[in-house]
């Protein structure tokens, strides 16, 4: 947890380097709002951990990066549709910065491990940024390579970098799927503990 800590602080540090929050982000989907694109393997874990962030205003799970169109969760999971289960993140930049998204995107999970999370293997639970513009992409590439240099991670990260395409919305059950099914025991005994440990290291930016 330590070494989670020192990863935070350290990305959060770079923030500086860059525009203002909110400066460059991809053009609002609403009023004032902005979007993130990160795959960080089980769509159901990725979006309990970011509903947990004050300016996060929406997560929708869904698929991104694959080369079938209006694939079926069932398919996507087939890993033969080339796509990664993947989240939008709708968040307000005044509250949220697109770093401290980022921030909590390599916090998120292990971006080392290639094609698998844990015990979930395959593709479609690659680790992965997809970009709305240029400015996404150089901050995407800036942790990277930071994180690397630093070998803040024993592994070099294996994080995907590509442009936001087209993204799939997942089946309704599949949204907000870990308050709707906490006693499942994927809930409880992969995605509760994981989710303590992100909130742990986010606890000043979590929501009241």
């Amino acid at each position: 947890m330590k070494k989670t800590f020192q990863l935070v602080l350290f990305l959060l540090a770079g923030v500086s380097a860059f525009a203002k929050p909110g400066v460059g982000n991809n053009p609002p989907k609403a009023k004032g709002l902005d979007t993130a694109t990160f795959a960080t393997g089980c769509f159901w874990c990725t979006e309990a951990k970011f509903q947990q962030i004050e300016g996060v205003k929406k997560v929708v799970s869904g698929f991104a990066g694959g080369h079938v169109a209006n694939p079926s969760y069932k398919l996507v999971c087939t890993g033969t549709t080339g796509h990664a289960e993947t989240c939008n993140i709708i968040y307000d930049p005044t509250k949220v910065s697109y770093d401290e998204l980022l921030a909590a995107f390599f916090v998120a999970h292990d971006p080392t491990q290639l094609n698998r999370q844990g015990n979930d293997v395959g593709t479609q639970y690659r680790s992965a940024i997809f970009y709305h513009n240029a400015a996404q992409k150089q901050k995407a590439d800036y942790y990277i390579k930071k994180l690397n240099a630093e070998k803040v991670y024993p592994n070099p990260i294996v994080t995907q970098v590509n442009p936001y395409t087209v993204f799939y919305k997942a089946e309704d059950y599949h949204q907000n799927y870990f308050n709707q099914n906490g006693d499942q025991p994927y809930c409880k005994y992969v995605i509760q503990p994981e989710l303590e440990k992100f909130k742990a290291v986010f606890k000043g930016k979590l929501k009241k």
